[in-house]
């Protein structure tokens, strides 16, 4: 998979992402713009939640959305 084909999903999936974390705002998905590490970031950082955790519900989003980086 390219750089093309990964911006290219998170396009796809970037609402799916807002609507399961709806404090992430659009300059927070401008700033994450597909990158694994920074979506966990955000999440904690609006969250309050543990890194950990965090990686858990995106783990979670990842399956249940079937989404690869």
């Amino acid at each position: 998979m390219n750089k093309d084909e990964v911006g290219g999903n998170w396009k796809q999936f970037k609402g799916k992402a807002k609507e399961q974390w709806g404090k992430l705002t659009d300059d927070d998905m401008t700033v994450i713009e597909g990158k694994r590490d920074q979506l966990v970031g955000k999440i904690q950082e609006r969250y309050g939640n543990s890194k950990d955790e965090a990686d858990k519900q995106v783990t979670d989003w990842e399956t249940r959305h079937n989404y690869r980086w």
